[in-house]
């Protein structure tokens, strides 16, 4: 006789609304390139892959459709700091 065995699974599914209720995932949304030129020119640099990084295949990343190249605006709220913002361009 052969034993069977079950593995469980650690995959989680989730719906995109779940994904950005979750207080801990900051809002993300993807900027213009009219904003892209103005944040370039705001922080006295050229070209975006200067800017932080994040993956493509970051969950976020991909339940908001972005893609590579594309910069991303991030605002985060801080109980001692208030709210701040970031950016980030998405790469491969």
């Amino acid at each position: 006789m052969v034993a069977s065995s079950k593995k469980k699974s650690d995959i989680n599914a989730f719906k995109k609304e779940e994904l950005f209720a979750n207080i801990m995932v900051p809002k993300h949304e993807i900027i213009s390139e009219k904003e892209v030129k103005d944040l370039l020119k705001k922080l006295k640099i050229e070209k975006t892959n200067l800017l932080p990084h994040i993956s493509k295949d970051d969950p976020v990343v991909v339940s908001i459709g972005a893609k590579v190249g594309d910069v991303l605006k991030i605002d985060r709220k801080n109980a001692s700091t208030g709210e701040s913002t970031y950016y980030r361009v998405v790469v491969a």
